[in-house]
């Protein structure tokens, strides 16, 4: 089979969120908020269990106040703010500002890490005449992101599961990306890191790679096999 066409996820694949030690020192920041260093491992660990910071840990409980809206949170925008802050205020942090203050934070540019291979294997791809769209499951958009670290240019289409109102594993979201693409599904290779979420679309008949959800300094070149399944 020629691979045709390549649909990415987004978070743990092709961009790491940064860690949560830095991206609450960045709210403090922000806010103005000085505390001390026993305090703010305390709350970074709090916040880290929680699983407040999207794209980070799993959380360790879903509350059951927030199970239905923890299930759907990528469906809706406002779900997955409502979601994540949901988990965040679970942590009693020092000013009540730093609970919106997170969340916006971690849809900054400057929060995301591209991993080391990605703009090369994106790049080769676009040299092979491969297309390339992004299937993610988020609430927001996060084309700025790819822009700030110079990626936007290789991704020919962005399907995102908040404008769809559906999210993977549902097949409508990777027959969305393949629809972008112009390419039949048993053409088209979905590369992620979530063996439920990115496994649907298998069902489409799209072939399927997973990659690693590592720090970026833990997987240089995880990214690179995809060039081996991709011969146009």
């Amino acid at each position: 089979m020629a691979i045709k066409g390549v649909l990415f996820d987004f978070s743990g694949t092709l961009f790491r969120i940064e860690p949560v030690t830095s991206w609450l020192r960045a709210a403090l920041d922000e806010t103005g908020v000085s505390v001390g260093e026993d305090a703010f491992q305390r709350y970074a660990r709090e916040l880290d269990a929680a699983g407040a910071l999207p794209g980070g840990s799993v959380p360790d409980r879903i509350p059951e106040a927030l199970a239905d809206l923890w299930s759907t949170r990528d469906q809706d925008a406002r779900r997955h703010r409502d979601a994540y802050v949901g988990l965040a205020r679970r942590v009693e942090l020092p000013d009540p500002r730093l609970y919106d203050v997170l969340y916006e934070r971690h849809k900054t540019p400057t929060a995301w890490r591209p991993y080391p291979d990605a703009a090369e294997v994106l790049g080769e791809l676009r040299r092979r005449g491969a297309g390339v769209a992004v299937v993610s499951n988020i609430g927001w958009d996060p084309r700025p992101v790819f822009r700030a670290h110079g990626l936007d240019g290789f991704v020919d289409a962005y399907v995102l599961s908040y404008r769809h109102g559906v999210q993977k594993p549902d097949a409508r979201l990777f027959r969305a990306g393949c629809e972008a693409l112009g390419q039949d599904p048993r053409d088209v290779l979905m590369v992620g890191d979530d063996r439920h979420a990115d496994g649907g679309a298998a069902r489409l008949g799209c072939a399927v790679h997973f990659v690693d959800h590592l720090p970026v300094e833990e997987r240089p070149a995880g990214l690179r096999p995809v060039l081996g399944l991709v011969d146009v």
